[in-house]
């Protein structure tokens, strides 16, 4: 190429380049939906809207919270997968995202390579609760007294493949424990019957469980987090209790279609790691049983690839189908 031809392509590049980015501005106008595959009124919703509130205080954008529920989760998440990659149209949703096709047979995605990760923005570590009316207030004299009369104890599960369920299937793997397991469909059910002593012991996220505790109908005995969390200091971990490395937590993030550009992506990291890092919000938060995340997105790539391989391989050892 000869200096007047280099020349050329320079000129022409540098003032095509305006052009492109003008293109590719984010956002320029267009609404953002923020697709929510939960009913209103959970802990998905409430993360859905932040992120829809954000968007609009922060970047200008108009952007909506759109709840898009029924089964199970998956319209809403196939919803988002077959929108344009264009930045406007993303997922709110849960760890429910990560695991989906291992346990609804209808599910044909991958989420690792269907989706883009935007961010990850809270989790709810997980709780072991038991009946009130039991008499073991530790995690050891429970382990003691379900070894000695193991057909009087019963694990709830509020929903099959949820953390709650993988939770309790290493916990009786763990302790070598050959418990009973009761499907529920949802929280509320579970936790009403065990309340009124049909069975006995449930493990859920935080936010279902903790305020439930108030009335002696049910006793804390210990939480899947590393340390004691802000959540309820006076929790021992499950470590503490016997179980080291004992960690499970529901969590809740943003994606986006495959092939939405890298830096709305990233922007969109950036904007809920600020969110999330803001005094009233962590609050916020800690008052609605949950705590922030900050992690860049390929931390939390590799996160969500360690929950795949987990869940997989617990959902394998008790045989579980998809549904």
């Amino acid at each position: 190429m000869n200096r007047r031809t280099l020349l050329a392509a320079t000129a022409a590049a540098t003032l095509a380049a305006p052009a492109v980015r003008a293109q590719t501005a984010w956002p320029r106008g267009k609404p953002i939906r923020v697709i929510v595959p939960w009913p209103p009124g959970a802990a998905n919703d409430t993360l859905g809207r932040l992120l829809a509130a954000r968007l609009s205080e922060k970047l200008g954008a108009t952007a909506v919270a759109e709840n898009r529920t029924g089964g199970a989760g998956l319209p809403g998440t196939q919803a988002v997968i077959q929108a344009a990659p264009d930045g406007y149209t993303l997922l709110a949703s849960a760890f429910n995202t990560a695991v989906m096709p291992l346990v609804l047979r209808g599910a044909n995605f991958d989420p690792q390579k269907d989706l883009e990760v935007c961010a990850r923005t809270a989790r709810a570590p997980l709780v072991l609760a038991m009946a009130g009316n039991r008499a073991p207030n530790t995690l050891q004299e429970l382990l003691t007294a379900a070894r000695a009369r193991p057909r009087d104890y019963a694990f709830a599960i509020s929903s099959l493949g949820s953390a709650g369920h993988l939770a309790t299937i290493e916990f009786l793997r763990r302790t070598g424990l050959d418990l009973d397991m009761v499907t529920y469909r949802g929280t509320q059910p579970a936790l009403t019957d065990m309340m009124g002593g049909t069975v006995q012991l449930l493990i859920d996220p935080s936010f279902a469980i903790l305020p439930a505790r108030g009335d002696g109908r049910i006793k804390v005995l210990g939480i899947a987090t590393p340390e004691r969390s802000v959540l309820a200091q006076d929790v021992p971990t499950m470590a503490e209790g016997g179980l080291p490395g004992y960690e499970f937590q529901s969590w809740y993030g943003v994606w986006a279609p495959k092939g939405t550009p890298n830096e709305i992506c990233e922007a969109i990291n950036t904007l809920m790691q600020e969110t999330m890092r803001e005094p009233a919000m962590v609050q916020r938060l800690t008052t609605q049983v949950l705590e922030p995340v900050t992690e860049s997105r390929e931390e939390t790539r590799r996160f969500i690839a360690s929950e795949i391989v987990r869940a997989g391989e617990l959902l394998r050892s008790v045989n579980y189908q998809p549904e």
